[in-house]
C-alpha cells in the first residue's frame, strides 16, 4: 500500500498497528557512467518488489529523493540537504507519522550519506518519546538485509560501493539505457583509510595515484544485468523478511530473551 494513493479515512483505518516504511535515498553524482538518481532508482525498485509482495500488511510513503550528499558537492548536479537540515527533515517525518498514531516506523535507506543522520533521528525521537512503551522506531539500509556475495562466486566486490560493480549491475537490470560505457573505468578503493576509526572525507579527494577522481568507488568493469537481477532478488527478499518481523512485533517496549 502507498500512502499517496489512499484517502485519509483509509489511512486512519490502518492506525496503529500497520508498519510504515519511509524510503529515503538521494540525487547525487554517480561517476561518469550512472545517472544522478541511481540511489533513488535502485531503492525504488527494491520497494516496488517488496510493496507488491507485502500486499495489505505494510504502508509505504513516497520515496524521499533529497538526501545528505554534501560529500559529492564538487560534482555537477548533486542536490543535497546539509546534515543538520536532513536530520530535522527526518525528525519531522517521524513526528508526522507519530501524530497520526502509527507506532511501527522504518526508514528504509538507499544512500550511504543518510546513515549517520538517519540513525541519529531515530535515537532523538526515542528520547523525545521516552515515556512511551509502544514504539518501534527503526533505520536500516536495504543492503543490510542480505549478503549476496556469499551466494554467487562471480561477484568481484564483497560489499556495495558507489557506482560500483553492484550498483552498475542493478542499473543495467532496470534502466540499461541510462548506463554509459563502464568497461574501461579503473577500480577505485572502497576503503576509508585509518580504519577502524571513522574518517571525515569528501569524494573528490578519493582517487587513484596520478588519476583524477571519477566519482565511483569500487570496480564497475565487472557489472552485468544478470548480477543486477540477482542482487535485487536478494535485497527484496531480505527486506520482506525483516518487515515480517516488524509486522509480528508484539508491541512491547523491549523484547525479553527466552
Amino acid at each position: 500500500m502507498n500512502i499517496a494513493e489512499l484517502t485519509w479515512p483509509e489511512i486512519a483505518a490502518l492506525v496503529p498497528n500497520t508498519p510504515v516504511v519511509v524510503p529515503v535515498a538521494a540525487v547525487e553524482q554517480h561517476g561518469r557512467h550512472l545517472p544522478l538518481a541511481t540511489d533513488s532508482m535502485l531503492l525504488g525498485e527494491v520497494v516496488r518488489r517488496v510493496e507488491h509482495s507485502t500486499h495489505e500488511r505494510v504502508l509505504f510513503t513516497p520515496l524521499q529523493w533529497l538526501g545528505n550528499s554534501h560529500h559529492h558537492m564538487e560534482y555537477a548536479g548533486t542536490l543535497s540537504a546539509s546534515p543538520r537540515v536532513y536530520l530535522d527533515l527526518l525528525n519531522d517525518l517521524l513526528e508526522n507519522l507519530l501524530a497520526h498514531g502509527f507506532r511501527r516506523i522504518l526508514f528504509l535507506n538507499g544512500h550511504g550519506g543518510n546513515i549517520t543522520p538517519g540513525k541519529q533521528a531515530i535515537f532523538e525521537a526515542r528520547q523525545r518519546h521516552r515515556a512511551r512503551k509502544d514504539l518501534l522506531l527503526l533505520f536500516a539500509s536495504y543492503w543490510d538485509f542480505a549478503k549476496p556475495e556469499k551466494g554467487r562466486g562471480d561477484l568481484v566486490q564483497t560489499s556495495v560501493g558507489h557506482a560500483c560493480e553492484w550498483e552498475t549491475s542493478m542499473m543495467l537490470a532496470i534502466r540499461p539505457e541510462l548506463v554509459k560505457d563502464f568497461t574501461q573505468l579503473p577500480p577505485m578503493d572502497m576503503g576509508y583509510s585509518f580504519e577502524p576509526a571513522t574518517r571525515g572525507w569528501i569524494t573528490q579527494e578519493r582517487r587513484a595515484s596520478g588519476a583524477d577522481a571519477p566519482g565511483h568507488l569500487g570496480d564497475p568493469q565487472h557489472a552485468s544485468a544478470d548480477k543486477g537481477e540477482y542482487l535485487f532478488a536478494q535485497y527484496a527478499a531480505g527486506v520482506e523478511a525483516f518487515l515480517g518481523r516488524v509486522v509480528a512485533w508484539d508491541g512491547r517496549s523491549w523484547e525479553v530473551p527466552a
